[in-house]
């Protein structure tokens, strides 16, 4: 079966497959936060120990991603996307039966892991060789749009079911729902295999050892610190760790380029075509999607953060306070390109990152110490219409713009943006909303005048080596343990009480600072719809 052949023959049932492929692998990076100190205690291990084995899991996918792409056009896309299917479940298998952090990292962290890196880009190609680019907005908005709702509903599912039964259980119904995908991929059209020659090892092992370093230099930075190291903090020559390693990551990927280049010089197969990420459409994409990921990484941990810390909700009630999001944004990704299939992919785009910064400009005036979650709900349901309109747009116009023989390496390059986007997301937002709160509660705190001297530097002493952003009822806990007079104590919930909301709004602007840059940027973006003749 030829590719021109298959492209007009992507049924409802495929595009219900990959997306819950997609659905899957996005929901593992977000069903369990909610549930780490109850895999911590049963694995007799710490919430440290649990967050290492999510970030492992982020690197290994990430690292591995244009390499992942890459084996897809050797083996062919569908049995790349069923080899990942079976590694992944293995993956979740492990996990559900680990007795001890080291088996549970062997199972989540590296087999899927691997399995996920296999998986995504394979979907990006397949949905481009079984949908026609007419038919690829609607196709490729369904992918996103289902890997979106996966992040809101994680929560909800994780919550409940570690609440209610065991947070094994989601492990065990991640091996069934693999289980399910992988007896139908025969219905998957699958297209020729076009490429020859070696495998490109060298450039795989600089590419996931270079991403490594950036990625793991990002997330350890708002504990590490990005420049100076952090009280308690590893440093290395007076520097954050940091520092060297994004250095490090850096320094590899331009060696990367290099080698890629001479080996297509040789008309080697290299691991990326090099002027792939050149082409004015597929590079305007990617930068779309890395600011798309920024800014979804970014409210959904500032979010979260307010509605479980400052307004006291359980995970499950956390989650539901999204549910506008996800209704708005399958409202969008689905609608738009049935409605308006002529319109400027530009325009739409536009208009997205447009409402994802009037969504964040209405929760900023909404927030004050006294408010509630309430407050959530109108700008989530706008931020949704702006991410549904992200994902009409996004996956089709950056496939369209390579061969659809290239649509994995497209694939593996648009994963790997959407992590390292989402990475600087959390990042960011982590540094702005912690050194936000540091100077608030140092400022809050100063200026009371309930409080005396040497309480006064007691604090600023604590607050110099670090503070967490935490809940009325713990702080209230804390202070019922020291000598301090209740007025004094009344006075510190106050600062705090201020402090949080100070520190959510601060990060919630630098957020709409990047969403409100990314409409500029997205001005490169193609007016020409998907499909259309030239």
């Amino acid at each position: 079966m030829t590719t021109s052949s298959v492209t007009k023959t992507g049924s409802a049932a495929v595009l219900a497959l990959l997306a819950s492929a997609q659905f899957l692998m996005t929901l593992d990076t977000s069903v369990m936060n909610v549930s780490i100190a109850s895999v911590a205690a049963d694995l007799h291990t710490t919430t440290v120990g649990i967050q290492t084995a999510i970030t492992l899991y982020t690197l290994v996918m990430a690292s591995l991603m244009l390499t992942g792409g890459k084996i897809g056009a050797k083996v062919g896309r569908r049995r790349a996307f069923s080899i990942g299917l079976v590694v992944y479940a293995a993956g979740s298998l492990t996990t559900a039966l680990a007795p001890n952090l080291g088996v549970l990292i062997v199972g989540w962290s590296i087999l899927e892991g691997i399995g996920a890196a296999l998986i995504l880009p394979s979907i990006v190609a397949l949905v481009a060789s079984n949908f026609g680019r007419e038919r690829r907005s609607a196709a490729y908005g369904m992918i996103a749009a289902a890997g979106a709702v996966a992040v809101t509903v994680g929560p909800i599912l994780g919550g409940a079911v570690t609440t209610y039964g065991s947070w094994r259980y989601v492990f065990v119904g991640e091996v069934v729902i693999a289980a399910g995908i992988l007896l139908m991929t025969r219905t998957i059209a699958d297209p020729p295999i076009v490429t020859s020659g070696r495998f490109d090892l060298r450039g795989a092992l600089l590419s996931a050892v270079g991403l490594c370093g950036v990625v793991l230099g990002v997330l350890k930075s708002s504990t590490w610190g990005f420049v100076r190291p952090k009280p308690s903090a590893p440093s290395l020559l007076g520097l954050s760790p940091v520092v060297f390693l994004i250095a490090a990551g850096v320094g590899l990927l331009i060696l990367f380029a290099r080698h890629e280049r001479a080996l297509a010089a040789r008309k080697g197969d290299p691991l990326v075509p090099p002027g792939l990420a050149r082409i004015p459409q597929v590079s305007s994409g990617l930068l779309g999607f890395m600011c798309q990921f920024f800014v979804q990484a970014g409210l959904f941990f500032v979010v979260p953060v307010y509605l479980s810390i400052v307004c006291g909700l359980s995970a499950f009630e956390t989650g539901l306070r999204l549910i506008p999001l996800s209704v708005s944004l399958l409202l969008t990704a689905t609608l738009i390109p049935r409605l308006l299939p002529r319109a400027s992919p530009r325009r739409i785009v536009q208009f997205g990152f447009g409402c994802t910064f009037v969504g964040t400009v209405i929760f900023v005036l909404g927030l004050d110490p006294k408010s509630g979650p309430e407050i959530v709900g109108l700008p989530m349901f706008v931020i949704g219409l702006g991410i549904g309109a992200l994902a009409s747009q996004l996956g089709a116009v950056t496939v369209s713009g390579a061969p659809d023989e290239q649509a994995g390496e497209v694939g593996g390059l648009q994963n790997t943006m959407t992590n390292l986007g989402a990475s600087l997301g959390t990042a960011l937002c982590g540094a702005v909303l912690f050194s936000a709160l540091a100077s608030q509660l140092l400022l809050g705190v100063n200026g009371s005048s309930a409080l005396s001297a040497e309480v006064k530097q007691q604090a600023a002493v604590q607050i110099s080596q670090g503070v967490a952003i935490v809940s009325d009822a713990d702080l209230q806990r804390a202070l019922s343990q020291t000598t301090l007079s209740s007025s004094e104590q009344a006075a510190i919930l106050s600062v705090n009480e201020t402090a949080r909301a100070n520190a959510v709004r601060d990060s919630m602007i630098a957020l709409a600072v990047v969403e409100l840059g990314a409409v500029l940027l997205m001005r490169r973006f193609p007016r020409r719809p998907v499909g259309a003749s030239t």
